[in-house]
């Protein structure tokens, strides 16, 4: 048995994968630990996984914070400058404490002070990627929310991708210097770029997404594994009148934001409503439990609002699904085999729709242009004619043999056998 240190931080979407892979490992023996935001320990704590509070804390109900951080030009610098590395210290100590006398750990995107631990302690480290914007590769270049039109120039090569990086290279580069100055304070060397290179173990980096998104490119690090898709699926069911309302007609279309975007979702569930109301179809909109996204007046009686579901059993008995294109939600839409309206608005989000639009299952209307005329357009044209519900379901069928969790525990175990065991249990 390894005790495994697993850390990760942001929204469910960043949290769910992790404890679906700490599940797997503890179901293969090993002791796993999850370290997350406080605000998380008691989803951690009911699959009877152990957990430690490390990070900033959040509130992914918090209005203001999600406006903050979903601005498509400066959400990334939201979440790095104003949340993460205003804690570095705090998350350093905290992890380097929950990690004495690990046998492995496992770090998230931006867990920022995971390598310094596994640095300074001596600790055998994976790092994991969630979407495939985290490698901004220059051959196949992801779409930067700042600049969403540049990703149409990448038929100009692997040049333009380097001069695209490069600029997002710079443009965070001053963002990084409470992590260079820690590195100094422990005596470590200056080290990569946090954001690029600095957060990719020489080890073993675990591209926790489906290869249909993206396969290896010559320039990702050394020693990357796509394992596909990890999924939690948690112990909750559907709400009765859900369920009474699924059982009652055909599948409906369902309108989700997911648990970050949901807080700045704008005229989203209005324009959505009047855009079912115009197809004459049944929708079941997740409005997060915010009153501010519950359209006024008397809804059709083949429209449900609730404030949430599981994913994982809601999206199978739809006939499109409406997202913002998280990967979290992402990867359950490509999961259930049905096509995908996706509203991104920052970070990955733009990125996968990209690359799932390309795949033939969705089409993507940014936030500023989800107008009820419009999304009333595109969703005849998914769900008419079958070719995108085709191609949804061939898809679906690849990311269900990928077996993701298995894949990544594979993979984590193979490491631990090729190192020596330094665990004091």
């Amino acid at each position: 048995m390894s005790r495994i240190v697993i850390t990760c931080w942001g929204s469910y979407g960043d949290v769910y994968p992790y404890l679906g892979l700490a599940k797997t490992l503890k179901d293969r023996g090993h002791q796993a630990l999850v370290a997350a935001p406080e605000y998380y320990r008691r989803t951690i704590a009911q699959e009877q996984i152990e957990f430690a509070p490390v990070g900033l804390d959040i509130d992914p109900t918090d209005r203001d914070v999600m406006a903050r951080v979903m601005h498509p030009v400066k959400g990334t610098e939201a979440v790095v400058r104003d949340l993460v590395l205003p804690a570095l210290h705090q998350t350093y100590d905290q992890l380097r404490h929950v990690a004495a006398g690990a046998d492995l750990l496992v770090s998230h995107p931006l867990t920022l002070a995971a390598p310094l631990v596994a640095e300074t302690q001596g600790l055998p480290w994976v790092s994991t990627v969630l979407a495939p914007l985290g490698f901004f590769s220059v051959t196949d270049l992801p779409v930067l929310p700042p600049m969403p039109g540049l990703v149409h120039l990448r038929r100009l090569g692997p040049w333009f991708g380097r001069i695209v990086v490069g600029l997002a290279r710079r443009a965070t580069r001053a963002w990084m210097e409470p992590v260079h100055r820690l590195r100094a304070e422990l005596g470590l060397p200056r080290g990569g770029h946090p954001l690029f290179e600095g957060q990719f173990s020489p080890a073993m980096t675990l591209a926790l997404f489906s290869h249909v998104l993206a396969e290896p490119q010559a320039d990702w690090p050394p020693h990357v594994r796509v394992t596909g898709f990890v999924f939690y699926n948690g112990p909750g069911a559907l709400d009765p009148a859900l369920e009474a309302f699924l059982d009652a007609g055909p599948p409906p279309v369902v309108f989700t934001l997911g648990t970050s975007a949901v807080g700045a979702a704008g005229r989203f569930y209005h324009e959505s409503v009047d855009a079912v109301s115009r197809l004459g179809v049944r929708a079941v909109l997740l409005t997060g439990g915010f009153a501010e996204n519950r359209p006024a007046g008397t809804l059709p009686a083949d429209v449900l609002l609730i404030d949430r579901a599981p994913h994982q059993l809601l999206f199978p008995r739809a006939s499109a699904v409406v997202h913002q294109g998280g990967i979290g939600t992402t990867a359950q839409a490509l999961r259930s085999g049905h096509p995908m309206l996706i509203v991104p608005h920052s970070h990955d989000q733009p990125d996968n729709a990209f690359r799932v639009t390309n795949l033939g299952v969705a089409r993507t209307l940014f936030p500023g242009t989800y107008k009820a005329a419009r999304v009333a357009r595109e969703l005849k044209r998914l769900v008419d004619g079958g070719g995108y519900q085709k191609r949804s379901e061939a898809l679906a069928a690849a990311v269900n043999r990928e077996g993701g969790a298995d894949a990544a525990s594979d993979a984590i175990e193979a490491l631990l056998r090729a190192a020596p065991t330094r665990g004091r249990h």
